[in-house]
């Protein structure tokens, strides 16, 4: 699962000309579900964007405050394309979950941010049919999956965002598989591999040149006994 997270002063979400939804400050989510996503990755990643530290505190501390700690919003917004591989120059989204399961995938999203985050900031969800497109309306204070006939993410809409600073954060899930997702261990397990790769890098350890380099009396006794057999060959 990948998201990016943009601090904002404002945002919106328009189709049509219409304003669906729109938050002051707080953060905008992008979020691009996997065909592998799990509900492990999905904990993740909640727990990730609500926790980001994107805020100043009171004193004017920067990366100090996540949007919990500020109670601002958050507007989020369905992201296929965040799925996507280029095939030369050509997007391909064969990794992006399809529809029909992304669908309740991302209500299990939204759900979890109510559960961990005040409800109220959290809108409910409806549905409305026009033209034979079902827009489905689900958000932090929005989420639009615009479904066409043929079964395929088609939204069409604009997505107004005055990002505060600049400041984008890319998030990711740890890969389906991962031992584990714990930040702590997974810095450990980091940390133990760079150690492994350094080592590695420097090439054979001191102790190991020196087990493999004879002593000097081990020499000096070799040099002595070739030289006793050499001059009991000697006339």
């Amino acid at each position: 699962m990948k998201a990016v997270v943009q601090r904002v002063t404002r945002a919106s979400v328009t189709v049509g000309g219409e304003q669906i939804s729109a938050i002051g400050r707080g953060i905008c989510v992008l979020l691009g579900i996997s065909l592998e996503d799990t509900q492990k990755e999905l904990e993740h990643m909640v727990r990730k964007i609500l926790n980001l530290r994107v805020f100043e505190d009171e004193s004017g501390k920067h990366w100090s405050k996540s949007v919990m700690d500020k109670q601002y919003e958050i507007l989020c917004v369905s992201q296929f394309t965040l799925q996507c591989v280029l095939k030369g120059n050509k997007p391909d989204f064969h990794l992006a979950m399809p529809t029909e399961q992304a669908e309740g995938f991302y209500n299990s999203f939204l759900e979890q941010l109510r559960k961990t985050y005040r409800p109220e900031l959290i809108k409910g969800s409806h549905s409305v049919t026009q033209a034979g497109v079902q827009w489905y309306e689900i958000s932090a204070h929005c989420n639009l999956h615009l479904l066409g006939s043929d079964g395929k993410f088609g939204a069409y809409m604009q997505v107004h965002i005055q990002n505060d600073g600049p400041v984008t954060i890319e998030l990711e899930s740890p890969a389906p598989g991962t031992a584990t997702s714990d930040p702590k261990q997974l810095s450990k397990l980091e940390k133990q591999q760079q150690r492994k790769e350094k080592t590695r890098a420097k090439g054979p350890s001191e102790s190991s040149k020196e087990r493999n380099t004879p002593r000097k009396e081990d020499r000096s006794a070799s040099s002595g006994a070739e030289g006793d057999v050499s001059s009991e060959r000697e006339p």
